[in-house]
C-alpha cells in the first residue's frame, strides 16, 4: 500500500511564492487592499489564481485591508430659497 497523501505533506507548499507576491502587493498598496482587488492585482500579473485561494492565504498571513477614513461632508450654505411668508 502506497501513502501518497504523507508524501504530499513532506514537499514544500506551491504557495510559497504566492505568499510572497501577496505580501509585497498588500504593502506596496499602504494595506488598503482586500482579497479581491490583490486577486486583480495577481490576474494583471498574469498569474492564474482563485479568489477563495488568495482570501485563506491572507487570512493565514494575517494581512486585513484597512478601511479609508471617511471625510467629514456637510454643506452649510444655502440650498434653496425660502419661501416668502405672508
Amino acid at each position: 500500500m502506497y501513502y501518497y497523501h504523507r508524501n504530499a505533506l513532506n514537499q514544500p507548499s506551491s504557495n510559497t511564492d504566492l505568499r510572497v507576491k501577496i505580501r509585497d502587493i498588500y504593502h506596496k498598496h499602504k494595506g488598503r487592499y482586500g482579497y479581491r482587488r490583490v486577486t486583480y492585482a495577481l490576474r494583471a500579473m498574469g498569474l492564474v489564481v482563485n479568489h477563495k485561494r488568495v482570501q485563506r492565504l491572507m487570512c493565514e498571513l494575517g494581512l486585513k485591508s484597512k478601511v479609508r477614513p471617511k471625510r467629514y461632508k456637510s454643506y452649510k450654505g444655502e440650498i434653496g430659497r425660502i419661501a416668502e411668508t405672508n
